[in-house]
């Protein structure tokens, strides 16, 4: 299969997520096309990684996936909090949490 392809696959697959990030006023669906987006730059670079025939692609993938591992941590915990808060995951309450 050729690469390219696997670069379109990528593209589209950002272009849902960023999409989604913009048009979605949930949270949790946000938060979702938010990894969307990391894992179509994963594979953007494992591609590029594979067509130039070295690791530094997979590499920084790797890295990718632990910083997004921390982000779901994160993330989820003040989403919970603002669910909490104000009995709602919508984006437009977040900003009213104000001190």
């Amino acid at each position: 299969m050729n690469p390219v392809n696997y670069l379109y696959l990528a593209a589209l697959l950002f272009t849902i997520g960023a999409a989604g990030v913009l048009i979605r006023r949930n949270a949790i669906v946000v938060f979702m096309c938010v990894e969307l987006m990391l894992n179509a730059c994963n594979l953007a670079f494992v591609t590029f990684s594979r067509m130039h025939g070295n690791l530094d692609g997979q590499i920084i993938a790797f890295f990718t996936m632990v910083v997004a591992a921390a982000e779901v941590v994160v993330g989820l915990a003040i989403i919970v909090f603002v669910f909490r808060a104000r009995h709602s995951a919508s984006v437009d309450d977040a900003s009213l949490m104000k001190l």
